[in-house]
């Protein structure tokens, strides 16, 4: 399986509209991937909280409609980021995946809001629901940014039958270090690939860390991003997700978090 990682540069002097048309374009240059895979609220910076409420979007709003379009001519399977999603009087920051053919496959609500009081975390509401969505051959569990630092999401993803974890994020630059450690980690635990696709350029005042990454699930880097706008591509191969976990079944022998077996007699 081919996938693309596109880590986009977010430059608040870019209007949103102009950025939408010009990702749809790289999406559409990445026909070749099976999969391709975009950042954490690309449209309007991850820390660019004044602008949330302005340019929250319905979930058939105009990124889905630009999205849609662009997976279906490309013929790829587009994790297309996330956006700030409107829903009533709520906020959510909302991943988007589609198919080939340009239906959406899935949405998740981002359930770790970052911001300690302050921020995503007072203006968003948490999601609730786990979501993978099966791909020819290979499960994606879908997660966002912040929730890269809560092993039980990705554990519990992995128990529904993730064999690969995708985190668009938008990660700030001073924290790059913890980025790239948790997302191998995340790799290394959960016997999986992780596609962390981040974002370049600074937005709200805040640096981005770029550094996009590819681990296998047995926690060596295949590709990473330098800190500018650059497209990543990797091949995934299923079948070593497989091999992993039968040639160093750790997953078999664990004891905490999981239903204790019946007691007979």
């Amino acid at each position: 399986m081919h996938a693309s990682l596109i880590q986009i540069a977010v430059d608040q002097d870019e209007p949103v509209k102009t950025r939408r048309e010009r990702v749809a374009e790289l999406v559409r240059a990445e026909r070749d991937a099976d999969l391709v895979v975009l950042p954490e609220l690309w449209t309007v910076g991850a820390f660019a909280y004044e602008s949330f409420a302005a340019e929250a979007e319905p979930l058939d709003g105009p990124t889905h409609e630009a999205m849609a379009a662009a997976a279906r001519d490309a013929g790829v399977w587009l994790h297309a980021g996330s956006v700030v999603e409107a829903a009533g009087d709520d906020l959510y920051n909302t991943s988007l995946v589609y198919g080939p053919d340009g239906t959406r496959a899935a949405a998740y609500r981002k359930i770790h809001r970052f911001g300690f009081d302050r921020g995503e975390a007072v203006m968003m509401a948490a999601g609730e629901e786990l979501v993978t969505v099966p791909l020819p051959g290979l499960t994606l569990g879908v997660a966002t940014c912040y929730d890269l630092r809560f092993p039980e999401l990705f554990r519990g993803l992995v128990d529904a039958g993730a064999q690969a974890l995708v985190v668009p994020a938008g990660w700030p630059a001073r924290r790059r270090a913890h980025w790239t450690l948790l997302a191998q980690a995340r790799a290394v635990e959960n016997q999986a690939y992780v596609l962390a696709c981040g974002t370049a350029g600074t937005h709200a005042g805040v640096e981005q860390a770029g550094h996009s990454i590819v681990v296998d699930p047995w926690g060596e880097v295949l590709a990473e991003a330098g800190p500018d706008e650059e497209v990543l591509r990797v091949e995934l191969d299923p079948e070593k997700v497989t091999a992993t976990r039968e040639q160093f079944p750790a997953l078999k022998d664990r004891v905490l978090g999981l239903p204790r077996p019946p007691r007979h007699g």
